[in-house]
């Protein structure tokens, strides 16, 4: 048969020679319609009005598509006139016939007469006539594509769907043989009119065909076989294209092929026909078997075409020849069969018959549910798969299992689930996950296959681990496949469904310290999921009211249980902590309540919590550093450091440069703990740099806690290297005496007291300076309203006073005689203190306390009686601004 290229298929009726599509073509005249009438319209020519005799085949099919045919007659002459216009088309290719109707229109017309053919009688020849027009629609290249589907699934539907007729001689039967042969020709005029799109067609034939082999009625299953066997057969018969290496097996590294060059139902196809040679139906199983005897041939064809072509093997490839004709012709055992196919295929086709094979367990009165679980254990365990096919699989074995009853079956997927659990954990793992987030009972049945055996057991919870503590990395995913934070869920849910495994458990004791963590902070996580997110648990688990937060921290009390820590899981539910882990308000004291008991196991179960808390923290861009930090701080009392104190003195100095001002007090309040132990103490001493940039940048509640901690480990320096510390921190603490906090301000007065006590040597010559500074504002905070800063104030003012040997200072200091110090200050300093003074109390007339406002104008105003000409320029200056 003449191969055609596919640029020759039209989407209109052509003419011969070629023309238009604007100018749609019409047979027999040279007039042109002007108008195209709508299928169904009630104008124009009506399909009655003329008899067969009378109509030429285009006003017959013009009248027909414009107005739907009912009498037998009619439907027949419709038919026979769309074979003559095509057989003419063929033949004369210079007549300038032109078709005001559409192929679209036409095909439409024969679908529909097809689909209103009674299934359950054949008394008329209609069938075959449609089936005729088609073909000669496809030889004559006017059959539309888009509707070729369609209406060769019409055409399957109302002949294989056919009564059986047992009896030869009766006319029905004649007449059911020739439809049945009308059928054959059809698909293999599609396939030999097909061109260089020979494979495409022929796959999308044995697509239509392949659904009619698993309908469960014999008859059916019986001719859908033997269509396939028959087009087989024929397709084995023709010229077919190169098919590309990646079908054939060769690999081929950065190759591409063309969609007419490959062939991926070839899978499918073989896994249904040799299920299909175990069917309960003997003439489906005979049609089945000539079925794969033409597949075989087809699949040697394209690895002998290889051949040819390598004149270095010629004796291989007589002995592959001979291999094939004596196996398609011995074995008609199911199992060797299957075992032979094996040889020749590839993963893509291996995958497709795995699935082919759960999905035949779906039903096992078809065929053979021993042969599918056969099939099941030998793929799963032979073939390496792709993590997209891993997935393929899974979600396949998960619709079919509910519908799957016979043991075998059911057996062979658990075997199969624990193989491809060892072998594939990550992509079975995320791939169950995200089968089901809310963990079905289908869901549970296959975790519990998979976790029957230790190598598998050890993986899977592995994986496990790694979805709940890595999710946070990826957390703004958007996409299904890929929402980390829901899949994390998921495996929170599955944990204590699984847990009492006995293999389970005894891994989840190996691992404790981190499936622990990963729960408490997949807790503070699941807090933070979107509406969406919350949806997809909470739709099934509304009615147990088991929100996912309560599915975590349920998750978290099953564990504790299950490794023998019921005791530590009371007294959290004692002391409040589940309940407060559930609020966002109350999150992190739940937090702290749980590590305050967990810090009371021994230090065989402890100590590798902590570590493992060192490690999350250690982790970059680690989002869960409040929650993992509380927990670290709180155990910080009674963990040993000796091999972790190193890590912790980098974990400080690196999230003391938190954005979180939450996480900034924690680490100075770990630093704080540590500061006051023999063992760590002198460790700290590393982190002072970045402890004094606290007190410039971060806020009133780091710098409260940073204060305490620089007074601790001041003490801790040598004498020489104390004393320029001391000298620093004396001139930045002035700047912390007006913080909006007054336990800054009381801190840092403190502190600054102190660091008067640590100069010696040089750096006290250059500290009388940073003193003089300190006088004002130590002088007006006399007067502030808290009393313990006021109280601190006076302390600080007497200890300057004394270090500068400044008697009466001191005294009035001592006395309490605040209204003199003023006056004290301006008279026995030299005349320039008065513009410093002025400066310092200037800032103050802005402060938010009134007695430090009205203090300083009552100074400013001391300071004017003393040095008026300045200080009635520089108050009118500061009154403009």
């Amino acid at each position: 048969m003449e191969q055609s290229s596919p640029s020759c298929h039209q989407k209109a009726w052509p003419e011969k020679p070629m023309i238009s599509q604007a100018s749609r073509p019409q047979w027999g005249t040279d007039e042109v319609c002007e108008m195209q009438v709508p299928l169904g319209s009630g104008e124009g020519p009506s399909a009655s009005d003329m008899s067969p005799q009378q109509e030429d085949p285009l006003s017959c099919i013009r009248a027909c598509c414009m107005c739907r045919p009912q009498a037998e007659a009619q439907k027949l002459s419709f038919l026979a006139s769309i074979c003559t216009i095509c057989e003419a088309a063929l033949e004369d290719s210079g007549a300038h016939y032109r078709l005001c109707v559409c192929p679209l229109e036409v095909a439409q017309c024969i679908e529909e007469l097809l689909q209103e053919e009674p299934a359950e009688r054949l008394d008329t020849e209609l069938r075959q006539q449609a089936m005729n027009a088609i073909a000669a629609m496809s030889r004559a290249w006017l059959l539309p594509e888009e509707r070729k589907s369609s209406l060769l699934r019409a055409c399957l539907g109302s002949v294989l769907h056919l009564p059986r007729h047992e009896d030869t001689q009766d006319r029905d039967a004649a007449l059911y043989m020739e439809t049945m042969e009308a059928l054959h020709r059809l698909l293999q005029v599609l396939v030999g009119s097909a061109g260089t799109s020979v494979l495409m067609e022929l796959q999308n034939i044995l697509e239509l065909l392949l659904p009619f082999t698993t309908c469960q009625l014999a008859a059916v299953e019986e001719r859908a076989m033997a269509c396939i066997a028959r087009l087989l057969a024929f397709s084995n018969t023709c010229p077919l294209p190169e098919v590309c290496s990646c079908f054939t097996g060769a690999v081929v590294l950065r190759h591409q092929c063309t969609e007419n060059q490959r062939f991926p139902v070839l899978g499918k196809l073989a896994g249904q026909l040799i299920l299909c040679c175990t069917s309960t139906d003997e003439g489906t199983r005979d049609e089945a078997m000539k079925a794969v005897r033409q597949l075989f041939i087809f699949i040697a064809s394209q690895r002998m075409w290889m051949w040819q072509k390598d004149p270095k093997k010629p004796q291989l490839r007589e002995r592959w020849q001979t291999l094939f004709y004596e196996q398609v012709s011995q074995e008609n055992n199911a199992r060797k069969i299957f075992r032979m196919f094996l040889k020749y295929l590839q993963y893509p086709e291996r995958v497709s018959i795995f699935l082919t094979a759960i999905e035949s367990m779906t039903v096992p009165s078809l065929h053979s549910t021993e042969l599918a679980a056969h099939m099941v254990d030998v793929l799963s365990a032979e073939v390496h798969f792709p993590p997209g096919q891993v997935q393929k699989i899974v979600k396949v074995i998960y619709s079919s299992l509910p519908s799957i009853t016979a043991q075998p079956a059911l057996e062979s997927l658990g075997r199969a689930l624990l193989v491809l659990a060892s072998k594939y954990p990550r992509e079975m793992v995320s791939s169950l996950l995200g089968c089901s987030p809310t963990c079905t009972s289908v869901t549970i049945t296959m975790w519990r296959e998979m976790l029957s055996e230790p190598p598998a057991v050890e993986k899977v919870l592995q994986e496990l681990l790694r979805v709940l503590t890595n999710h946070s990395l990826y957390h703004m995913s958007t996409s299904t496949g890929d929402r980390p934070r829901v899949l994390a869920l998921a495996a929170a849910r599955i944990l204590p469904e699984i847990i009492q495994l006995p293999l389970v458990l005894k891994e989840a004791e190996a691992i404790f310290p981190q499936l622990f963590l990963a729960l408490l902070l997949q807790v503070s996580f699941t807090m933070e999921l979107t509406l969406q997110e919350v949806e997809i648990f909470w739709e099934v688990h509304q009615q147990h009211h088991l929100t996912p937060i309560r599915a975590a921290v349920q998750s978290l009390k099953v564990l504790l249980c299950g490794v023998g820590l019921q005791k530590q899981m009371e007294a959290i539910e004692e002391q409040g902590g589940w309940d407060a882990l559930l609020s966002t308000v109350t999150h992190l004291q739940g937090v702290q309540v749980v590590a305050r008991v967990m810090r009371e196991l021994p230090g065989a179960l402890r100590d590798p919590i902590f570590h493992q808390l060192v490690e999350l923290l250690s982790t970059k861009f680690c989002s869960w550093e409040m929650v993992a930090m509380v927990f670290l701080v709180e155990m910080l009392e009674c963990v040993d450091l000796s091999e972790e104190l190193h890590r912790v003195v980098s974990l400080f100095s690196t999230y003391l440069q938190s954005q979180s001002v939450g996480t900034q007090q924690l680490v100075l309040r770990g630093i704080l703990q540590l500061s006051k132990r023999q063992d760590t103490a002198r460790k700290m001493l590393g982190l002072l740099p970045c402890i004094t940039e606290q007190l410039q940048d971060a806020d009133s509640g780091a710098r409260a806690m940073a204060l305490p901690v620089l007074s601790s480990l001041l003490r801790l320096l040598e004498r020489g290297k104390l004393s320029l510390v001391a000298l620093e921190l004396a001139s930045n603490l002035p700047a912390l005496f007006e913080d909006e906090s007054g336990t800054v301000r009381q801190l840092s007065i403190h502190l600054f007291l102190d660091t008067l006590s640590f100069v010696e040597g040089r750096e006290k010559r250059k500290m009388r300076k940073e003193v003089y500074r300190s006088l004002v504002p130590l002088y007006l905070h006399l007067h502030d309203e808290e009393e313990s800063v006021a109280k601190a104030s006076q302390k600080a003012f007497l200890g300057a006073a004394r270090f500068l040997h400044w008697r009466r200072l001191e005294h009035l200091a001592e006395v309490a005689q605040f209204w003199q110090i003023g006056e004290c200050m301006l008279v026995e300093r030299r005349k320039s203190a008065a513009q410093d003074y002025l400066g310092q109390s200037l800032l103050y007339l802005q402060s938010p306390q009134e007695s430090l406002r009205r203090e300083a104008v009552r100074f400013i105003e001391l300071i004017g009686r003393h040095e008026i000409p300045t200080v009635r320029s520089r108050w009118w200056r500061f009154g403009r601004r």
